[in-house]
């Protein structure tokens, strides 16, 4: 049984636990929560979440080097005297699938929630954010081993609540899922162009999954939700500290009062985060990072502000 909690702006605390009946409930505040801060960010046409070529017609906006000349935009440029691009946006309906990753490493948490619950609560903002007008949300979700729960794309918010329903009362088994075996189901069978999204805390070899993302974002836009413990970071000075590997069961005792055992696991952690951003970057994916000790609604509001300011910066009228 998960317990743990989802925090909204370090105020109200909302219990996750791996039981149906109690899932209900909680999945129905937790989507309230999520509603009255991410209701109103998404008014108007919708484009995508992710900046992404698309096929539906948009603004035309200057040329810039490395831009595609298959978009030139003649009728503009021969009007100007300046080169322009036809820029397009995201088709209005679209299919969304979520990777969620559910290894043993994900049931940690020293802050706020377990890095499991935040996963689920990213699941569900994502999920808002891209069910309405008719578009579909299907997900994948490892749970250790080659154990893979498959929930097929479906339209609606009684379907999404569903499928989120799957996804927070899934139990956890022993192991670590791969990764990139998990992102490779969304690749077989071919789908339909959209948007992919994997929420991971990516502490896989990226040996093992960086290939398989490159892949996923030949085809679709892909968005990367990397979730992070502040103790993954860096370690507190409270002398001798007994640490558990919650996937191979390994016992080690640790004495965190030496600053340079402190300094190194910080500088250890820092180069594999950024391994981590680097593959993500290389394989052509957003890098979302939600941490369990921060507003993780706040982060996603900043995050997709951020997207649709990049997606209309430089267009003209």
């Amino acid at each position: 049984m998960i317990r743990a909690a989802v925090d909204r702006a370090g105020a109200d605390r909302v219990s996750l636990v791996g039981d149906a009946a109690r899932a209900e409930p909680v999945l129905g505040k937790l989507q309230l929560l999520i509603s009255r801060k991410l209701d109103g960010l998404l008014q108007g046409d919708y484009i995508g979440l992710l900046p992404g070529p698309g096929t539906e017609a948009g603004e035309s906006r200057e040329y810039r080097p490395g831009d595609d000349v298959r978009r030139m935009d003649w009728p503009v440029t021969a009007r100007t005297m300046v080169p322009h691009v036809r820029r397009t946006v995201a088709d209005r309906e679209l299919e969304t699938w979520l990777a969620v990753d559910l290894s043993a490493s994900l049931e940690f948490g020293t802050a706020r929630c377990l890095k499991r619950d935040l996963v689920v609560a990213a699941a569900a903002a994502l999920a808002h954010l891209t069910v309405r007008g008719g578009n579909r949300v299907g997900a994948v979700v490892g749970t250790g081993g080659d154990h893979t729960l498959l929930l097929p794309a479906r339209p609606g918010r009684k379907e999404a609540q569903g499928l989120l329903r799957s996804i927070a009362t899934t139990p956890v088994r022993p192991g670590r899922a791969d990764l990139g075996a998990l992102v490779d189901r969304l690749n077989r069978p071919p789908r339909r162009r959209g948007l992919a999204v994997v929420i991971s805390d990516f502490l896989a070899p990226p040996e093992g999954w960086a290939r398989p993302m490159r892949k996923l974002a030949v085809r679709h836009d892909v968005l990367a939700v990397e979730v992070v413990d502040p103790r993954e970071l860096e370690l507190p000075d409270v002398g001798v500290l007994t640490l558990a590997d919650p996937e191979t069961g390994e016992v080690h005792e640790v004495q965190t009062a030496d600053p340079r055992l402190r300094a190194r696991y910080a500088a250890a952690a820092a180069a594999q985060r950024g391994t981590i951003a680097a593959a993500l970057r290389k394989a052509g994916a957003g890098h979302l990072r939600l941490r369990t000790d921060s507003d993780w609604l706040l982060d996603i509001v900043r995050f997709v502000a951020a997207q649709r300011h990049a997606r209309t910066r430089g267009t003209t009228r």
